[in-house]
């Protein structure tokens, strides 16, 4: 058996929303220091959806694939449902991770909840 699913290989080598958002309104960075990963999640959010997402990963292939899967699971969502996004739906959705590989998933999680957290920061400032 492969170590790393068809998905997997797919978003580490063509991975998806790579970059920076110069408009983003809500930004959420967070790292492992076990591994090393970093992970920074850009979120252009307007009438509560996330109308757009970008990320920019230094990490592990593991890493990269997660951050790409779970911009692909938010992007068009509300932001209700966004704060729903669970490691164990972005590793299903890479049809697994092996298991000393699931922080990665759990980095991703952790980035959009960040850049979340971020978001709400912002309004209350406005407010």
């Amino acid at each position: 058996m492969a170590l790393y699913s068809e998905k997997v290989m797919d978003h580490f080598r063509n991975p998806r929303n790579v970059g920076v958002l110069e408009d983003a309104n809500a930004i959420g960075e967070v790292g492992n220091a076990r591994c090393g990963d970093i992970m920074k999640m850009y979120l252009k959010i307007e009438n509560d959806v996330i109308q757009d997402v970008k990320f920019e990963t230094f990490g592990c292939g593991s890493a990269i694939a997660s951050s790409s899967m779970a911009t692909e699971m938010i992007k068009g969502k509300p932001v209700s449902e966004a704060a729903g996004l669970t490691n164990q739906a972005v590793t299903e959705a890479l049809d697994g991770l092996p298991a000393h590989k699931l922080h990665c998933s759990v980095l991703a999680e952790e980035a959009i909840q960040a850049a979340l957290k971020d978001y709400r920061r912002r309004q209350e400032e406005k407010n």
